[in-house]
């Protein structure tokens, strides 16, 4: 049974529900703008040297958080208040909901305008030319995939694995959406960035879909329409993981994701989740219910598994 680091998980999700991130000196920010001043130091178009990059750079926050477990191993209060910090701080499960809300407001005003301004804290993709429910398609894809990202994935690894597994996903996930996209610069350079994000997401991502079967009926959502949709369709997203939550969330809202999506130069056409309507603004509420619902049960089984561990 390992109390303090269950405690610390508790505390950490307690925190990110009430204050959301922390608004100054973001331990993660602080941690981007190291990676980004040494990628513009050591890049080159190789696998090699990104791999080497993407690994010094996970190896050098697990380490950290390895340190931090061993030196407060037999000091459990230390160790619990360690361990909530550290947890509150890779934690984004309510700040997704609360830049989800607000691309709501400014769609429900009509203001597109605003609402294309609030697109770039959700996704990645070019919002310039997208309509009210291209926004909302957009919005909701994010939540779903973003539940996993932001908020599952970082308690399963502190279940398994405590600070160096809160700390090192963090970082893995941080240096996937620096460098792990498809772009010219970054198409070998920030390939192992994107597989160890592949990996890491595994397992988060389907216990991300499965939540979203199990939580769906306490939101009024579709039980049967989520593992419905995560079964037939969950593999069809061309990422291995992002898929399953999408289609999950689908799935229990009845609705249909997927489509056409603009990045900067490159435009990818993905294959439909679901076979409902396509999403509007009033479907963003009701997605972030059932994500807050599927992070705050990820909490309790990671809670859990910290205190029946020996």
């Amino acid at each position: 049974m390992d109390t303090p680091i269950a405690a610390g998980l508790a505390l950490g999700t307690a925190a990110d529900l009430l204050l959301a991130d922390p608004r100054r000196a973001h331990p993660v920010a602080g941690f981007g703008t190291v990676a980004g001043a040494l990628e513009r130091r050591i890049w080159r178009d190789s696998r090699a040297v990104g791999s080497a990059y993407a690994v010094g750079l996970v190896v050098s926050a697990a380490g950290l958080g390895a340190l931090l477990d061993r030196g407060t191993r037999r000091r459990p209060v230390p160790r619990a208040l360690v361990t909530a910090v550290a947890s509150w701080t890779v934690l984004g499960g309510t700040s997704l909901g609360r830049a989800a809300a607000r691309m709501r407001t400014a769609l429900d005003a009509g203001d597109i305008a605003a609402a294309r301004a609030e697109l770039p804290a959700l996704a990645g993709r070019d919002p310039r030319a997208l309509g009210a429910d291209e926004l909302a398609r957009a919005t909701v894809e994010s939540v779903a995939e973003n539940t996993s990202d932001a908020a599952v994935a970082p308690l399963v690894w502190g279940a398994v694995a405590g600070l160096p597994g809160l700390l090192g996903y963090r970082a893995v996930n941080t240096l996937d959406a620096m460098v792990g996209h498809r772009s010219p610069r970054y198409e070998r350079f920030g390939w192992a960035a994107a597989r160890l994000d592949d990996v890491a997401n595994w397992l988060p991502a389907r216990l991300t879909a499965a939540l979203t079967v199990a939580v769906a009926p306490l939101t009024g959502a579709s039980a049967a329409g989520a593992l419905r949709t995560w079964m037939r369709d969950g593999a069809a997203h061309p990422s291995p993981n992002s898929g399953r939550c999408e289609a999950a969330t689908a799935g229990a809202l009845g609705i249909r994701l997927g489509g056409r999506n603009v990045y900067g130069s490159r435009v990818e056409v993905r294959p439909f989740l679901g076979t409902g309507r396509a999403p509007v603004a009033a479907d963003i509420g009701p997605a972030v219910r059932l994500s807050r619902s599927v992070w705050l049960g990820a909490a309790v089984l990671a809670v859990t598994a910290r205190l029946v561990r020996r």
